[in-house]
Order: structure tokens, then C-alpha cells, then sequence
């Protein structure tokens, strides 16, 4: 081991290490004394900043200057103070729950904070409401000197700002169909308010994790919603039907005017063919009766005597009853037509 020994009649120092002795005279001690102070000077100034950070130094308590990532040098014992900031890492706050431990399978904490997720809505009803909000420092100065305390700050201003839009909204919309448009609307809200107050944040996003009704009424809801979902697919199957069956009726409908008309049109065509036909042959009545008598006649019997399959003869001045002459070959006389 290393011994040092000093006389007091000669300024002079022996160093021992091990059986040997080394002696040193004053000069020589001042100037070790002088290399371990401008080390210790060096070590306590010289000072490092990560490549997600900046440093901000500080001259008896006052900001005096930013530096970048690297190797900087600042002055020692007190005089100047160093704070890093993290400028580029993404922080999160959680609102009405806490998460335990975070992996594969996240585990959260028992502890339920309703001071902070149960919140009345525009109808007056109750909602427990969950959300997360990332993010990060964009202005170190105005982050570390600006607001006392700026994550505080900033718990408190996301809960006023989402109580404000819970507060806007009916409960079914915060449960259901508004839950993008709230975290988009309070992504946007909470980002003003933080630079009016000049906190150096900047929200990367919004998040709600959870909107359910609270626990002691949750049963209650749920049938409330089932019903609604019950009601609104009776109404859906309802227009379904009702659009299926309508325009089938009014095909149908159309379809019967069209034959309807068609068959006015032909009645109509028909009947005024008949006429022309009735005043021409009234004509002809009129310039020769007998002659257009005996020729209608002709004609209906040229019409009907073909479909006729029997034909009886009687005679008009026969009294008694007679047997009937069978012209159609089925008699004894065996006759034809």
C-alpha cells in the first residue's frame, strides 16, 4: 500500500509504495494538486445529452442557454445547473383507471377512480367514462419555467375539457356512435387550452379506452340498449319487408292498368270497326233490302251451319207428333247429311 510522509523542517513529501519511496518537492505537489482540480473541475462540468433530449442549463437558478444532443461543458460547483429534457419520447396519462403492469397482458390496478371518469352527460345522465392522452414536450423552456407543475396541469385541463364534451352529448352518443368524434374533438380542445396557458406540450393523441354506464346501473342499461337494438331491427325487417312488397303491388298495379287499357283500346277498335261496318251495310240495306237481306242471311248461315253436328227437319204444317228424321246416318233409313 501506497504511505505518503511529510517533514517539517523541509517542505517535502516521500511517497511509499510498496519497499520503494519516492520524494516529491513542493513544486511538484502543486502542480498533482492542480491536475486533480482541473479534473475534478472538468469532471463536474463536462456533461452529456442523450439523442431524445436537449439540455437546458441554468446560472444560479436563472435559464441561460439550450444545448443539443452530445458532449458540452458547463461551469462547475453550482454556478450552472443542468435539467434534461426528454423532447422526442411519447409520455402517457391515464384517466379513471391505472395500468399496473404493462406487457403481453396488461394488468391494472383494483383502485377504481371515479373522481375522475364519472362524468353527466348533456341528457343528465351518468357515464363512466375512460381515456388516455400521449405526449410530448415541444417547448423545453416554456415546459420547465412556464407552469409550475405541467403534468398536473395537464391531468387537470384533460378532465375539464372532457367533462365539457360529455356534457354536450346525450349518453347514447357517448356510448355508442360519438366515441371517434369526442376523442378527435378533445385531441383538439385539450391542444389549445395547453398553448393559451403556454405549457410547452404538444397532445399526440387521444384515446378512450372505455365508456360504459356505471356499475350499479350497467344491468339496467344493457336491457335499455337491448331493447333500442330489438326495436330498431323490428323497424329494419319492417322497411325491408315494406320495400319488397311495394314495388311488387305497384308492378302488379301498373301491370293490370296496361291490360286494362290495351283492352279498352281493343273494345273501342272493335266497336268502332263495327259500326263502319253496320253503316255500310246500311247503306246497301237502303239502296237493295231483299238483295242484302238474302245475302246476310247466306252469310250467318255460311257462319253457323258448320258448327252445327245435328240437323232436324220439321215439317211446319205437321200436327201430329212424327218420328224425327236422323240425317246424320245413325237411323235405319241410314242416310247422310
Amino acid at each position: 500500500m501506497p504511505a505518503f510522509t511529510i517533514s517539517s523542517e523541509v517542505m517535502y513529501m516521500q511517497l511509499y509504495i510498496g519497499d520503494r519511496a519516492f520524494n516529491l518537492s513542493g513544486r511538484s505537489i502543486g502542480r498533482i494538486v492542480l491536475i486533480i482540480v482541473i479534473i475534478i473541475i472538468i469532471a463536474s462540468g463536462l456533461y452529456s445529452v442523450g439523442a431524445d433530449e436537449v439540455g437546458v442549463i441554468q446560472r444560479f437558478g436563472k435559464y441561460v442557454r439550450q444545448t443539443s444532443p452530445g458532449l458540452h461543458i458547463k461551469i462547475p460547483f453550482g454556478v450552472e445547473s443542468l435539467v434534461k429534457v426528454k423532447v422526442k419520447k411519447v409520455f402517457k396519462e391515464e384517466f379513471g383507471f391505472r395500468t399496473k403492469l404493462a406487457g403481453v397482458r396488461t394488468q391494472y390496478s383494483a383502485k377504481r377512480f371515479h373522481e375522475e371518469s364519472i362524468m353527466l352527460s348533456g341528457d343528465l345522465n351518468v357515464a363512466e367514462v375512460e381515456w388516455i392522452v400521449q405526449y410530448k414536450v415541444k417547448d423545453s423552456y416554456n415546459f420547465l419555467f412556464k407552469i409550475k407543475d405541467p403534468v398536473e396541469t395537464l391531468h387537470a385541463m384533460s378532465e375539464a375539457v372532457m367533462r365539457r364534451i360529455v356534457g354536450d352529448r346525450n349518453v347514447t352518443e357517448v356510448l355508442t356512435i360519438g366515441r371517434i368524434e369526442i376523442a378527435k374533438e378533445m385531441e383538439i380542445g385539450l391542444q389549445e387550452l395547453l398553448d393559451q396557458f403556454e405549457s410547452g406540450i404538444q397532445i399526440v393523441t387521444v384515446k378512450l379506452q372505455d365508456v360504459n354506464p356505471p356499475e350499479q346501473v350497467r344491468p339496467a342499461f344493457n336491457e335499455v340498449n337491448r331493447a333500442k337494438q330489438d326495436k330498431e331491427k323490428m323497424i329494419n325487417e319492417a322497411y325491408e319487408d315494406y320495400n319488397k312488397r311495394i314495388p311488387r303491388a305497384q308492378g302488379e298495379a301498373e301491370q293490370m292498368i296496361a291490360e286494362a287499357e290495351g283492352y279498352a283500346t281493343k273494345r273501342v277498335n272493335r266497336a268502332m270497326g263495327d259500326v263502319a261496318l253496320f253503316k255500310q251495310v246500311y247503306r246497301e240495306y237502303r239502296l237493295a233490302p231483299d238483295v242484302t237481306r238474302r245475302r246476310l242471311y247466306l252469310e250467318t248461315m255460311l257462319e253457323v251451319l258448320p258448327k252445327v253436328h245435328e240437323i232436324y227437319i220439321v215439317d211446319e204444317k205437321q200436327q201430329a207428333i212424327l218420328p224425327l228424321l236422323e240425317l246424320g246416318g245413325r237411323g235405319k233409313g241410314g242416310g247422310g247429311k
